[in-house]
């Protein structure tokens, strides 16, 4: 059976589980019709012509784990941001760990989507929020939000300071032969709130598993949220990451998107405006070889006046690495005074990687000051020459003008441990020994 048909079949069986007589039996069973009708993406459509599933749809993945796997802290330590102190939400297989998990409801909510769902307490905040941003017409999100049940629920009221970072976990046993989750993932900042946020998917062997994830983030008034997402995971992983912001007036939105490992990566970033005076930020450091696959896919939306968007990503690929950049910046008409910035820069290591990028501008206002570029060549040799001239073995010396040309993205990252952190594992990729495994 192909997995869109054992999906399908699966549906009734998955509603039966998390209640049929809820208030989202309507909204999951508009979603499965819509996935039914639509299935998995191909090539054929123009946002995924360079991203191919078809390799990855033959595994036999499990919809639901059969068997639940004990974990300990120290098995996974080094995943986490260990040297500060965090709120976590740590899910295994796509079920929630409550022993490695620290959660909290002291003046916010950092808990779990199941409740939310299913309590009666957060029916005001789900009726607003859940899947009023996502885009009901894109089939990967329609499927998730079928089978929406479990990830990570935030809610920040009015005027907080969140204390300390939110580390969202999604860790991979491998106790199925292949294994299909869906997290579905709410952040909602209240009006001159602040919050940063740490997410990261982590398979613990090499069994293959694909994560289909959609994060909705809504941003009040004056609300500033940094958002981290680390795709370091093992060359069998694959991810479908489904981000979707909303921004209020004078918010302030910054996702920051670190990919490094797993077999192919696809990441759906999509911001939409409605208020003044807001800034959105995107940046972005891809560094793969072998025959890993990264695809960033990007909208920034502006529908109203005096509203600035930055997008700066930066890509290293090396041996047979694919990497796509499709980025669109759509101003409306009645978006006057907008500030549009959008980068996309690649460095070719591998005589058979290659990049594919498509930087859009879509502009309907007449006073606006929008921009986009793209680069994509080589090392410069004359540059490697003068450090090998004094004395840098050329190894070192290749690894510090790679690492420059990333700097620019890392000097972005507010979280001086997660700076650290995603320093080391720049140098690793890069072939610079530091003796510590991430």
């Amino acid at each position: 059976m192909e997995l869109k048909e054992k999906l399908v079949s699966s549906f009734m069986a998955f509603e039966e589980q998390v209640d049929v007589h809820s208030e989202l039996h309507d909204v999951r069973t508009e979603a499965i019709k819509n996935f039914e009708n639509k299935g998995f993406p191909t090539k054929k459509e123009e946002s995924w012509k360079y991203t191919s599933l078809n390799a990855i749809l033959k595994n036999d993945f499990s919809v639901f784990p059969k068997h639940e796997v004990a974990i300990e802290f120290k098995d996974v330590k080094k995943y986490f941001i260990h040297e500060i102190d965090t709120y976590k939400v740590v899910f295994i297989d796509g079920v929630f760990s409550s022993h490695l998990s620290s959660t909290t409801h002291q003046g916010i909510d950092v808990c779990l989507m199941s409740s939310a769902l299913n309590k009666p307490k957060y029916k005001m905040i789900i009726d607003a929020y859940f899947n009023q941003i996502a885009n009901k017409e894109e089939s990967l999100t329609s499927l998730n939000t079928a089978f929406a049940n479990e990830g990570a629920y935030i809610n920040i009221p009015k005027s907080k300071v969140v204390n300390k970072p939110i580390e969202i976990m999604y860790f991979s046993t491998g106790s199925e032969a292949a294994l299909l989750v869906q997290p579905r993932n709410l952040v909602v900042v209240g009006e001159n709130s602040h919050v940063q946020i740490i997410e990261r998917h982590q398979s613990l062997n090499e069994n293959p598993v694909l994560t289909n994830s959609v994060t909705e983030i809504f941003a009040q008034k004056r609300a500033i949220v940094d958002y981290y997402k680390i795709q370091n995971d093992n060359h069998l992983a694959n991810l479908i990451d489904n981000t979707y912001v909303s921004q209020k007036q004078e918010s302030h939105v910054s996702v920051q998107t670190f990919s490094f490992g797993g077999n192919l990566t696809r990441n759906n970033l999509n911001f939409y405006h409605f208020g003044e005076r807001l800034t959105s930020t995107l940046n972005g450091i891809t560094i793969i070889g072998e025959k890993q696959h990264v695809d960033h896919y990007t909208l920034v939306h502006h529908a109203t006046p005096n509203c600035e968007s930055f997008q700066d990503y930066k890509g290293i690929f090396s041996e047979n690495s694919t990497g796509v950049f499709n980025g669109k910046v759509y101003v409306e008409k009645e978006a006057q005074k907008t500030n549009a910035f959008q980068k996309s820069n690649n460095i070719l290591l591998g005589n058979k990687s290659t990049i594919n990028a498509k930087p859009q501008l879509e502009i309907f206002a007449d006073d606006v000051k929008c921009s986009h570029g793209c680069t994509v060549g080589q090392l410069d040799e004359t540059a490697l020459f003068y450090m090998q001239q004094r004395g840098i073995p050329k190894k070192e010396a290749k690894a510090l003008l790679m690492y420059a040309f990333s700097n620019a993205v890392i000097e972005n990252i507010k979280i001086p441990e997660l700076k650290q952190r995603i320093t080391k594992i720049i140098a690793l990729k890069l072939g610079v020994k530091i003796g510590f495994d991430l």
